[in-house]
């Protein structure tokens, strides 16, 4: 068995298809057939089943996906840990994480990474909800995750990190004035427009949970991509709950922004899958808690 072979697999698991792979890789599709036919005969089994021009993974072939995304991290974790002599961390670490995780804590770790351990490369995967996340990291699509949720997320062969408590903040369109000295309570919502993310993610469960305490909240507008929440905030269309990553865009825009009485709060978490790490995830998920740690021992206030 090749590691090429194992690259053309995953290839064609994450992209759809052999014409996908073949144009990814940049590779002639028979190429890509042939190498895979051979690992199929080499181990016995069928990975795909041919439907017209389409490849359905068999059985066998969904059994050992997330093995053979391991053992391509193997490789790179022994070649990577053999470079790392006198020159410290290298490699590319690939990290799940939620829009808001994106910017705070991934953001402040790529930052100090790209101080401490120039040759780490870090590359982030989009995901909606904690579930995701979770769901990417067993997988082995990505080393690492953080994602906000209300439960320590437990499952064998994931290892969970607490960072902090995320606040969520009322971000509303400029010139809005509501509540005191920049604090709100939950009343305050009273008959206001909002923009808010789908279903299954954790803005949209808290903003779930005030409409149904406080009523009278209204959805101007719902989406699917909670990157646009802000523009549509800014566009006055109505207000957003966003976890505090989102407050100084927010604020540079030119948003109002208003914290909860009494908070509005979600445990964040730093989480990777058990057994060694690359170097480059280790020096990811190290820095990680070290900003949580340093952050943690300022003095309040």
């Amino acid at each position: 068995m090749e590691r090429r072979q194992l690259e053309y697999f995953v290839a064609i698991v994450e992209h759809g298809g052999f014409t996908h792979a073949a144009r990814i890789l940049r590779v002639a599709q028979p190429s890509l057939s042939r190498s895979i036919g051979k690992l199929e005969r080499e181990l016995g089994v069928p990975l795909f089943h041919r439907v017209g021009r389409n490849a359905v993974l068999s059985t066998a072939g969904e059994l050992m996906a997330d093995r053979a995304r391991q053992v391509l991290r193997d490789m790179d974790s022994l070649r990577a840990a053999a470079q790392t002599i006198g020159t410290g961390a290298v490699g590319r670490v690939d990290v799940a994480a939620t829009p808001s995780s994106t910017l705070e804590p991934v953001t402040s770790a790529i930052a100090r990474l790209r101080a401490e351990h120039p040759g780490v490369t870090v590359s982030t995967w989009s995901a909606l909800s904690a579930a995701e996340v979770i769901a990417t990291v067993l997988r082995g699509r990505c080393e690492a995750g953080v994602c906000g949720n209300a439960e320590r997320p437990a499952s064998q062969g994931l290892i969970s990190h607490y960072l902090r408590e995320e606040d969520f903040l009322l971000v509303a369109p400029p010139g809005t004035a509501i509540g005191v000295d920049g604090t709100i309570t939950p009343e305050d919502l009273r008959g206001m427009n909002f923009v808010v993310p789908q279903s299954a993610t954790a803005v949209r469960a808290r903003f779930d949970r005030l409409a149904a305490t406080v009523g009278d909240l209204h959805i101007a507008a719902e989406v699917g991509d909670r990157s646009v929440v802000l523009p549509m905030v800014l566009r006055g269309i109505g207000a957003g709950l966003m976890p505090d990553g989102w407050e100084y865009l927010a604020r540079r825009a030119g948003a109002e922004i208003y914290r909860f009485t009494p908070p509005e709060r979600l445990p964040q978490w730093l989480i990777h899958r058990t057994g060694p790490l690359t170097p480059a995830a280790r020096a990811f998920v190290e820095t990680t808690l070290e900003i949580h740690t340093e952050k943690s021992n300022l003095p309040a206030g």
